[in-house]
């Protein structure tokens, strides 16, 4: 299934001197790390300077998913099981972690991680079948780590929504991280669910400044409309930590202590923060941005990475990788703790943390009858399939 036109006649974008795309985050489709041969977009004064790239569509592709959970045994995670109903994200978040693994699929973690996502449309059956084993032992499950599970496409396809329902059923604990607002959508399966200790909310907010966020994270929901999500979700019980990730230095790094004010105010009851991390092709996208978007400042901000990261722009050690160290990274640590007990923001929120899976229920196998077999069967008629 294509959403959209398809986007074969695209091709590379310019080199990152000259200006970013509307409503995109990386300024480049720089190749994946695997590929053999390596091109390079060059001005050779033939294109016309008024002349500028056709903007990507995007593209969601059906895939069908041979398992749906993941497992981690890394110590600076608090969770051990996690799920993703996409892959990509439309986000376009320049700083998005998850980006190198477009690489897996011969694809740029670069504009095409944000404008070819693949959904994982057998996701809900697949999670049915994983609970209903007899050896399964439930633990909290975090929905959408690795790419957000409300991104634009959730609208239609409802993935995370069947997902949600599956897990509402069995009762077992789920705790979702997103930018979007689409979440407010899903109160009426979260609310319930967080009543019993089952659910829980990390909205991430990076900063407060709408012209800085259309560019770091252009298709996310506005600072503000996280904000006021932050408060309708707390008013309908649930609970929602906040997290400040990352934190860019010169960037992000300034507002601190008034994001943790202002998710306070919205009802939050916990946060936490990373740093910005630059693994594998995010390092060299992410300076793209800079160049194209913060250019008095690039160097600045990057010596100050570096300085967090032993001198480099990346460091993947589990005790370093999430808040770096040095001088730099200990006065930010410093600011989110002082501000964070000021605030009285230290609790354990929906940090998938201290929830009840002691109601599971293990479902049946088989999928809920559909509405065309549930109206024959009301009506006394057998389906022959």
């Amino acid at each position: 299934m294509s959403h959209d036109e398809n986007n074969q006649e695209q091709v590379m974008l310019p080199p990152p001197s000259l200006k970013a795309q509307k409503g995109r985050g990386a300024v480049s489709n720089m190749q994946g790390r695997y590929e053999l041969n390596t091109r390079e977009a060059y001005d050779d004064g033939w294109e016309r300077e008024e002349e500028e790239a056709k903007p990507w569509k995007t593209q969601v592709t059906e895939e069908i998913c041979r398992s749906i959970l993941s497992r981690n045994a890394s110590p600076d995670i608090p969770f051990s099981v996690s799920l993703n109903p996409y892959r990509g994200c439309e986000h376009g978040c320049i700083y998005c972690f998850a980006r190198p693994t477009h690489s897996y699929l011969g694809l740029s973690p670069g504009m095409e991680f944000e404008s070819k996502i693949f959904a994982k449309v057998n996701a809900p059956e697949m999670l049915r079948k994983e609970l209903a084993k007899p050896g399964y032992e439930p633990e909290s499950i975090a929905l959408g780590v690795n790419t957000d599970a409300y991104q634009p496409c959730e609208r239609q396809l409802k993935l995370t929504r069947r997902v949600l329902e599956v897990l509402h059923e069995c009762q077992h604990p789920v705790g979702l991280i997103t930018k979007s607002s689409l979440i407010e959508r899903d109160i009426d399966l979260l609310a319930p669910m967080a009543a019993k200790r089952q659910a829980g909310v990390a909205i991430t907010l990076t900063t407060l400044d709408p012209a800085i966020a259309r560019t770091l994270e252009p298709r996310a929901a506005a600072p503000a409309r996280r904000l006021r999500t932050i408060r309708t979700l707390t008013d309908a019980g649930i609970p929602v930590a906040v997290s400040i990730a990352p934190i860019i230095p010169f960037i992000t790094e300034p507002d601190i202590e008034r994001i943790l004010e202002a998710v306070k105010e919205a009802g939050a009851v916990s946060a936490h923060y990373t740093v910005l991390r630059l693994p594998w092709e995010v390092a060299p996208l992410f300076k793209e941005w800079l160049q194209a978007h913060f250019p008095e400042r690039a160097q600045r901000v990057m010596n100050r990475v570096r300085e967090m990261r032993g001198g480099k722009d990346y460091v993947s050690n589990f005790d370093t990788r999430m808040k770096g160290e040095g001088v730099w990274a200990e006065l930010i640590r410093q600011r989110v703790k002082i501000a964070s007990e000021r605030l009285g923001l230290t609790g354990h929120g929906s940090r998938f943390l201290g929830m009840d899976a002691s109601q599971f229920t293990r479902p049946l196998v088989v999928p809920p009858l559909g509405a065309r077999a549930q109206a024959a069967a009301e009506a006394g008629q057998m389906d022959l399939f």
